[in-house]
């Protein structure tokens, strides 16, 4: 499946806003947003009309897929199934997100972004309930228990995580140790808890379901 493999700065810098996808580097004056806060390209600077609002749903949903790292198929499917259950389908739609593997590792602080979540993913670094899973949008569900894998855990890559996790702040819904690198989901992500950036997600419900 075909992916974006350019450079990541660049989507932050065309949505406005950081979206966190270089780890450590977002929180520094390095960071692109500091550096030239104006869409990339040869027109980036000059004065733009006022989106639509078509252009404004479609600017929302290539955000949060940018923030999670989806293709355009991939995310429609998530749209779908939210849109299938009962209860709010922004809300579901998130919720689905958050609970993606990859995500999970992030918001536990094992990973320093969510590209690299994936990746330590892929590379089959982690274990959902003592099992090595290695798929990044693996679905978690409440009650499991997310470890780093005893071979991975004593690398050097894993002792500079062990670091950042301890620093990290989870969100409510996760319960962490970062000395074992071991987390647990205790419930559902609410609405409030995904706060790090602003997502709209009516507008995104309102693209899909033109």
């Amino acid at each position: 499946m075909a992916r974006y493999t350019g450079p990541v700065c660049r989507l932050c810098r065309r949505e406005g806003l950081k979206l966190f996808l270089k780890g450590e580097r977002c929180y520094t004056p390095k960071c692109a947003i500091e550096r030239r806060n104006y869409p990339p390209g040869q027109h980036g600077q000059s004065r733009r009309r006022n989106p639509s609002e078509f252009g404004l749903q479609l600017r929302e949903k290539q955000k949060v897929r940018r923030i999670y790292g989806l293709t355009e198929r991939p995310f429609r499917r998530y749209y779908e199934e939210a849109a299938r259950r009962k209860g709010v389908t922004g809300e579901i739609l998130l919720q689905r997100l958050e609970l993606r593997l990859d995500n999970v590792v992030y918001r536990l602080g094992f990973a320093s972004s969510r590209p690299e979540a994936r990746q330590l993913v892929r590379h089959g670094h982690f274990a959902v309930n003592g099992r090595k899973v290695n798929i990044p949008s693996y679905q978690c569900k409440v009650n499991d228990e997310i470890s780093v894998r005893e071979g991975s855990a004593s690398s050097a890559k894993f002792k500079e995580l062990r670091e950042l996790a301890a620093q990290h702040t989870s969100p409510a819904w996760l319960e962490k140790n970062a000395e074992t690198l071991t987390g647990k989901i205790i419930a559902l992500p609410r609405r409030e808890d995904i706060d790090d950036i602003p997502i709209s997600e009516h507008l995104i419900i309102e693209r899909y379901s033109r």
